[in-house]
């Protein structure tokens, strides 16, 4: 299959698998990448989600230039309906952890911006090439790269369409960790492990509330903040997780027996 998915201790793996075309994405692909979010999201075994992507050579170099942009081009295809691949409007409060083999370029890095916590190996590279083509970033990127780092760095990237290194990806506050290829995909479970490890309803609570909350004016977002602080602190994890702090002992947390129930 061009996108897995498969599930495991509350982890579940999406990989892009199409190395022979560099994971570029077609039409059906794209459909099947946010179809695999959406199931994600839905599915009670789920308490976060690794993205990553077959072979050694890429990440993800976009839509396939054969099929999907001219799709696009020739205006027989609306950008809208990649939004789920793109992770707009899916209300996916899930962690999503990236691991970013080789290049990650166009519509690979416009998905790698819509991933939590990023992990690239040493050899990643990473572009914004549409302007060279007379297009623009428009899955998301247009709006998230100059609200995730500095201006001036997404201007760069924005406008000059030019490669960076993952050195220089860490730099700019594109990615968390940059590690040898063989540590990739440890690195990335470590992080995906130690967030299933925790309250799955304080750590979408957070997650919910970060991205709800980033573009309100500053006293609606306390007021809100304060309503869904709420609604964690009144939770039945928060009463375990108390209750196993006071006893000195490891939390159960009933969050994490919903997904043993579906396992």
């Amino acid at each position: 299959m061009p996108i897995d998915y498969e599930v495991s201790d509350g982890i579940a793996e999406v990989r892009i698998n199409r190395p022979e075309k560099l994971n570029s994405l077609t039409l059906d692909m794209y459909r099947e990448l946010g179809d695999a979010f959406l199931e994600a999201r839905d599915d009670d075994r789920v308490e976060v989600l690794v993205l990553t992507s077959a072979g050694e050579r890429s990440f993800c170099v976009g839509a396939d230039l054969t099929e999907s942009i001219p799709a696009l081009s020739e205006d027989r295809f609306d950008i809208s309906e990649w939004d789920d691949a793109h992770l707009k409007h899916l209300g996916l409060y899930k962690p999503v952890i990236s691991a970013i083999n080789g290049l990650c370029l166009g519509g690979g890095f416009e998905i790698m911006l819509a991933t939590d916590i990023r992990v690239a190996s040493t050899s990643a590279e990473f572009a914004l090439p549409e302007p060279g083509l007379g297009i623009v970033p428009a899955g998301g990127t247009l709006v998230r790269l100059v609200r995730q780092i500095s201006y001036a760095h997404a201007m760069e990237l924005l406008l000059t369409g030019e490669r960076v290194s993952a050195t220089e990806a860490l730099r700019m506050g594109l990615v968390n960790r940059v590690v040898e290829r063989e540590e990739l995909m440890p690195t990335a479970m470590k992080f995906a492990e130690r967030i299933a490890s925790i309250s799955p309803t304080a750590v979408q609570n957070i997650k919910e509330t970060v991205t709800r909350l980033r573009d309100l004016p500053l006293e609606e977002a306390f007021s809100e903040e304060a309503r869904l602080g709420q609604r964690a602190f009144t939770s039945l994890d928060a009463k375990e997780g108390l209750k196993a702090f006071i006893e000195r002992r490891s939390p159960d947390f009933p969050s994490h027996r919903n997904r043993d129930k579906h396992a």
